[in-house]
């Protein structure tokens, strides 16, 4: 039922040494990205900037994959060659959201499920067609007075096994992100458990989904405490709370495990990354999913101007070369300035 194919593109998305871009921001996402750096959202201006992502030269000595928005998948650059083909003849795999976003749950207070399974079906194998090799599904859990609830936790679990199964009926790989967000005031030992919770109930609809193993990577959050938690703990902290709730949620079957940032900031995300490669070895290769975090600075180094078009490059590769460092354990702080 499954193919090596799949087998081998999660391994290619996974690769050490390299990580997964999160280029997939919605046009309302972009918008806001776009006007805090002084730009005006229109398809042009955000073609252009997704060209300068995919066509960073060497982009794929660091990057394996990048995530998609539909918008992107369907543009042409500056030259008339598919962007979606620039990734590609750079050493990057293309990959797409799938997901339509979090929704309120009915019959909880404030709590999400995201939407998206009505049509995926056929909306995958366009994809397919489109020449995608991966997909991506993110579900949202927040931290606070009874949260997240077992129901919100079941429903997103129960929505991400449906749509890995549906991706890997496709021929393409699955990224499955369940993020518990870092919002608030909680700590790391409420985080720790909530990731618990959540990782638990994932790998036991995708079992109960028939959903291979081999043929998906996990995009969870790090397990750190709440942005408005004091004192927050250190990187060491952050990597034993994540390895040990990993160890305890996510069979060894699994290929890789690519972090997603949630919030975090650049320099933050990167040396906890590398403090989790620290303890080495593990059961999983273990990398990154970054997308602000990395493109963040390219974006206010090139601010629309085609005379940094060049630098904003550079600085995209340079912070995709840090965090490939951190995934072998190798980053250094005196690096960000090399």
């Amino acid at each position: 039922m499954f193919s090596d194919d799949m087998r081998l593109i999660a391994q290619q998305m996974v690769a050490p040494g390299k990580g997964i871009l999160a280029a997939d921001e919605s046009t309302g996402t972009m918008e806001k990205r776009l006007h805090a750096v002084g730009l005006d959202s229109n398809e042009e201006v955000r073609r252009q900037y997704r060209e300068l992502i995919v066509s960073t030269p060497e982009l794929g000595n660091s990057i394996s994959g990048v995530i998609l928005y539909d918008e992107t998948v369907r543009q042409d650059s500056s030259a008339g060659v598919p962007l979606r083909k620039i990734a590609e003849q750079n050493g990057v795999l293309p990959g797409i959201k799938v997901d339509k976003g979090a929704k309120p749950l009915a019959g909880t207070d404030g709590e999400k499920i995201t939407e998206g399974l009505d049509g995926l079906r056929d909306r995958l194998t366009e994809y397919v067609q489109l020449g995608m090799k991966f997909t991506k599904w993110r579900a949202v859990l927040d931290i606070g007075s009874g949260r997240p609830s077992d129901y919100a936790i079941h429903t997103n679990a129960h929505a991400l096994a449906r749509y890995a199964a549906l991706s890997q009926e496709a021929g393409l790989v699955p990224m499955v992100e369940p993020e518990v967000l870092m919002d608030g005031d909680h700590s790391l030992a409420a985080a720790e458990e909530a990731s618990t919770r959540a990782l638990r109930r994932v790998f036991a609809e995708l079992a109960e989904q028939h959903v291979d193993l081999e043929s998906m990577v996990l995009k969870p959050n790090m397990v750190v405490a709440g942005k408005e938690h004091s004192p927050q703990p250190g990187s060491t902290e952050v990597a034993e709370a994540t390895v040990r709730t990993l160890k305890r949620t996510v069979p060894a079957a699994v290929p890789g495990i690519a972090f997603l940032s949630g919030g975090q900031s650049d320099e933050e995300a990167t040396v906890n990354l590398n403090a989790i490669n620290q303890l080495a070895p593990l059961p999983w290769q273990v990398t990154f999913s970054f997308g602000r975090g990395l493109l963040a600075p390219a974006l206010q180094e090139w601010v629309g101007r085609d005379e940094k078009f060049d630098s904003a490059q550079q600085v995209l590769a340079h912070r995709a070369k840090l965090n490939g460092a951190a995934c072998e354990g190798r980053y250094e702080s005196a690096l960000e300035h090399a």
